[in-house]
């Protein structure tokens, strides 16, 4: 669990070096971010997450990130890494496909997916750990469904969207695989 933490930290902490280094450099950072349907716009898709455009932003961002990393990493360590591979790049390329002409930046949709995620798990594997971990995410993080609706220009919905919805697939991909393995220990 202390290992968890400190990758948890050292995510997090990237993410703040990132914002730092953008307000020194005369070049500003946000430039690399998502730009649907643009061959810079691909590279983006990785980039964006470490990218935000306010210190409100950033902040907004920290404390669920962190959490959400360390409970995935925590229950679902096999799958990790595959879990934020497969939510940055499939929710990235779907805003890239569908999302507005205009620069998404920001890790709120890696945050979206993880929750979407955590939860499916809970539906998907219906096992008593997963179904905890579900209500527990519901609980803390429940309200961010609202953020999947466009109520603000400047907010990414659709990376928000499409984030949850890579998290949903995720889970339910990860389900057959958790589902296989149970099987082979019987």
């Amino acid at each position: 669990m202390i290992n968890n933490l400190k990758i948890s930290f050292f995510f997090v902490f990237t993410l703040w070096i990132v914002f730092v280094v953008d307000l020194i450099i005369p070049i500003k950072l946000t430039s690399f971010g998502l730009l649907p349907r643009t061959p810079m716009g691909l590279v983006g898709i990785f980039t964006c997450v470490f990218l935000h455009g306010s210190l409100f932003h950033l902040i907004s961002n920290t404390i669920p990130l962190f959490v959400l990393t360390f409970m995935v990493l925590t229950f679902y360590k096999k799958n990790s890494i595959g879990v934020f591979l497969f939510v940055i790049t499939i929710g990235g390329l779907l805003v890239w496909i569908f999302g507005r002409t205009s620069y998404h930046i920001g890790a709120s949709g890696l945050i979206y997916g993880l929750v979407a995620f955590l939860i499916s798990c809970g539906i998907f594997q219906r096992n008593a750990q997963s179904i905890i971990i579900s209500v527990i995410i519901v609980i803390l993080y429940g309200g961010l469904i609202y953020g999947v609706f466009p109520t603000q220009s400047y907010i990414s919905w659709e990376g928000h969207l499409f984030g949850a919805l890579a998290g949903v697939f995720c889970g339910y991909i990860f389900r057959k695989k958790e589902n296989s393995r149970q099987k082979e220990q019987l």
